[in-house]
């Protein structure tokens, strides 16, 4: 101990700024509400999110549940100190997981940790969760903002979330039924969603020694504003298709591309073959791996090559879904054929 006298320590003098947090959620307020759907029942501030199931619209109903987070494309939003969108990217991540087995997104909860509290940055961050909120028709019922100084640097930032969903039992997708002769349609990625940005930024910022501003003609945009593009969420496309197909299996395709998230799906006995020529592989993708002299299997192993979500359909429903897609304004791709093997994915047409 010490005879020297000190100014009284505060949560402020800490580093906590518990005055800026309560500002943080009077901005970010009116955003959370405008998610709300029935089946909330609490406001914000409570100590947890209560939503009340409709289990007269299910007969046996099946709560389904994700978690994720974003990985370094948090360090291209912080380059580009542009906030607005990763939020987006958060609930992305997590409702197409679940969307995957067949369920509804009914909430969100996320999780957002900060080296220094800023209120209009949070409040930008967590506009554009209720932004994918929106988009995949869930709710945000609850969240956690940590301030923790020492921890991160004042400007740095994580966030994760997590969804929980719900489907019948016996509407469960699981690829079960796949079998040889079924088709695979791929419906187009913005780019890169939220996977392999360890890779892409190594390429472009490091090798090419692009800056964030760094307009690329073949992008035909800057080089922040292709990284910070946000996921898709396929929620509104895929839903409908649920009550009037026969959808077998669907794949998120995240980190490990189509090569790795496809068989996550398919049972023994099969394998998809999927022919190259039948999608377009966006500019980004290309640009990363004339850069990095990316062998052609890396590629497909880490990123999604334009095809962000794969569903797997009877070859008899296969042009009526695809269609169905083109009237609601989302382009489709026949792009590859369940065939008899082990699990896993071959490629033609390259």
């Amino acid at each position: 101990m010490t005879d020297k006298k000190i100014q009284p320590l505060t949560y402020a003098s800490a580093g906590v700024d518990i005055e800026a947090g309560n500002r943080a959620v009077s901005l970010m307020k009116q955003a959370v509400r405008s998610t709300f759907r029935p089946g909330v029942l609490a406001d914000l501030g409570g100590f947890g999110g209560l939503f009340a199931l409709d289990v007269k619209k299910y007969q046996e109903p099946v709560l389904v549940s994700g978690t994720d987070g974003v990985g370094t494309k948090l360090r291209v939003a912080q380059l580009t100190n542009r906030h607005n969108t990763i939020g987006i990217d958060a609930v992305a991540m997590c409702v197409n997981d679940i969307l995957v087995q067949g369920a509804e997104p009914l909430f969100f909860l996320d999780y957002l940790a900060v080296g220094k509290l800023v209120p209009e940055r949070v409040a930008d961050i967590v506009g554009g969760v209720a932004e994918g909120c929106r988009q995949a028709g869930c709710a945000l019922i609850g969240g956690e903002t940590a301030e923790m100084p020492g921890f991160y640097g004042e400007d740095e930032y994580d966030i994760a979330g997590f969804a929980v969903g719900v489907v019948d039992r016996q509407k469960i997708i699981d690829g079960s039924t796949i079998e040889a002769g079924d088709v695979v349609i791929g419906l187009p990625s913005s780019g890169l969603h939220s996977n392999g940005y360890s890779l892409a930024r190594k390429a472009l910022l490091e090798v090419a020694g692009y800056k964030v501003t760094s307009y690329v003609e073949a992008l035909g945009r800057t080089v922040g504003e292709e990284l910070i593009t946000p996921t898709r969420i396929y929620v509104r496309a895929v839903l409908p298709l649920l009550a009037k197909y026969t959808i077998k299996g669907m794949a998120h395709i995240t980190g490990g591309g189509l090569t790795e998230n496809i068989p996550r799906v398919l049972p023994a006995g099969v394998k998809v073959v999927l022919d190259r020529k039948t999608w377009p592989v966006l500019p980004i993708f290309q640009l990363i791996q004339q850069i990095g002299q990316v062998d052609e299997a890396e590629m497909l192993r880490t990123f999604n090559m334009g095809i962000g979500m794969v569903l797997v359909v009877p070859p008899a429903e296969a042009e009526s879904i695809r269609q169905e897609l083109a009237s609601q304004g989302e382009q489709a791709y026949l792009i590859g054929k369940v065939a008899e093997g082990s699990p896993a994915v071959e490629y033609i047409g390259a």
